[in-house]
């Protein structure tokens, strides 16, 4: 437990040094800067607080681990709330809401209580973007390469906080330079996304793509967030730049460690190899051409820009990324439920997508398959087989676990939301109710109904919040970390 709280504590105290760049946005354009300054004084003041409490502290084990990591993604939203309540940020000034958005923004969810994005000042609106960018590849993984104390036990908090299966064995040598390569792929991907779209706007192809606009899409689609600078999401884009947001979004769901094999390392047999990555690809396309389909069907578009449409939605659904250019609330059944399956399903595993992962439904449709041929062939040696390596026992109760995990809490989340539906004023319906449980958990962000991508979270009430951001945190840790926790014999240990 020290050694737990002597890791959070260093990682809250680093996690300060955010605060100074909203700051001086705030500041260049005329807006008070304190709410940051103090924000940052108050983190740094508990992080350097829960280090000299704990003084000399043993390695941290696996058991620990688990705990920081839930500790961490508690109490950085907290933290990040409070710009918003101090600042008496309108439509956030409740501590309530002001938690349900930090905690959307740095889980990368994108959900969103506001109601008038414009009213935010550049100060605040840089913080939200901020939060996205932060929390896409993780406060833990950016710490432990910058860290170097964290290396100690830092292996086991990069394998909980990656999402999705990560072979440990590809993580190189050492932790630090492992989370050191992550992030330059990361940082790499984002100057480029920034730079691709300032350019849209410099040429006069995009007028609404100013630097800081830029700067906010960029972050957002490599984030796999969603937030935007603009109540409109991507609707008012032009098409350019709508095609470089899809672009970035497919890129930023492929796993960033197959991704520093590809452009560092130049070992394409690697990628070429990956089942995952393909199958994510394949999905991509097979889920454009449906939705696309029934989109032409129903009139709602036409041409080279129905294609557009259709694309950069199901891109958009399946990273859980939650930009949106039309309604897709207003969609026929069959494109909708294809995008409520693609809640389901996510993107690559190692990446900053939410969901399940798309090498876990590989991994569980192959065990499955498994199965029924151990059933006809009871001696027969039958290997799972993902990419070409055989998957062990371990991970393949972790896909299983993980799965009904997440069926779960799915399925406690819409209970918990239907019932505050049935006794409260909002009048959810079923599916919306069903939709948001999943956007959240997902990570997605945008559901249906009132709470579509061009709606808002404001008309729940509080205890519907509330569970809606438990569900952020499970998609965002994963769930294990906490249900560890939950354990009565995790603290008897």
């Amino acid at each position: 437990m020290r050694t737990a709280l002597g890791v959070v504590g260093a990682l809250l105290a680093w996690f300060a040094v955010a605060f100074a760049a909203p700051a001086a946005v705030a500041l260049a354009a005329g807006e008070p800067p304190w709410p940051f300054l103090v924000s940052g004084l108050a983190v740094a003041v508990t992080g350097l607080a829960l280090k000299r409490l704990t003084g000399e502290r043993p390695p941290l084990d696996i058991r620990e681990g688990f705990l920081v990591v839930v500790a961490v993604w508690l109490l950085v939203p907290a933290f990040g709330a409070l710009p918003f309540v101090l600042g008496r940020v309108p439509q956030l000034d409740h501590p309530v809401d002001a938690y349900f958005e930090a905690m959307s923004g740095f889980t990368a969810t994108g959900a969103t209580v506001l109601t008038d994005v414009d009213a935010l000042g550049p100060g605040m609106l840089f913080w939200r973007q901020l939060t996205h960018w932060l929390g896409g590849l993780g406060i833990i993984v950016l710490a432990l390469a910058v860290l170097p104390r964290l290396r100690i036990g830092g292996r086991e908090l990069l394998r909980s906080e990656l999402p999705g299966p990560v072979e440990m064995e590809s993580l190189g040598a050492t932790v630090r330079g492992t989370a050191r390569r992550l992030w330059k792929v990361y940082l790499a991907v984002t100057a480029a996304g920034v730079l691709a779209l300032a350019c849209l706007g410099w040429s006069g192809l995009d007028p609404r793509m100013g630097l800081f606009n830029a700067f906010s899409y960029a972050t957002s689609a490599v984030s796999l967030g969603g937030f935007t600078p603009e109540a409109d999401s991507a609707r008012g884009l032009a098409p350019v730049t709508q095609w470089v947001l899809c672009g970035l979004m497919v890129v930023a769901g492929v796993n960033l460690l197959r991704l520093y094999h590809l452009v560092v390392l130049r070992r394409f047999r690697v990628v070429s190899r990956d089942e995952e990555l393909r199958l994510y690809l394949v999905l991509l396309a097979v889920s454009t051409c449906v939705v696309g389909v029934e989109l032409f069907a129903d009139g709602t578009v036409d041409g080279l820009g129905g294609v557009r449409h259709a694309a950069f939605q199901t891109v958009s659904v399946m990273t859980t990324t939650g930009f949106a250019t039309l309604d897709w609330s207003t969609w026929g059944t069959l494109a909708t439920l294809t995008l409520l399956a693609l809640m389901f399903t996510g993107a690559c595993a190692g990446s900053a997508s939410g969901s399940i992962k798309v090498v876990r439904h590989l991994i569980l449709f192959r065990f499955t398959r498994h199965e029924l041929e151990q059933a006809v062939h009871p001696h027969a040696v039958l290997p799972v087989r993902v990419s070409g390596r055989v998957v062990d026992e371990p991970a393949l109760r972790s896909a299983l676990v993980f799965a009904l995990l997440y069926l779960l809490a799915l399925a406690l989340g819409t209970l918990g939301l239907a019932l505050d539906a049935e006794t409260g004023t909002t009048g959810a319906g079923a599916f919306t109710v069903l939709g948001a449980a999943a956007a959240c958990l997902g990570n997605v962000g945008p559901a249906f109904g009132e709470v579509g991508p061009f709606g808002s979270y404001a008309p729940l009430g509080h205890l519907s919040k509330g569970i809606l951001t438990a569900l952020m945190l499970l998609g965002r840790i994963e769930i294990v970390p906490l249900a560890v926790l939950l354990r009565r014999g995790y603290w008897r240990a």
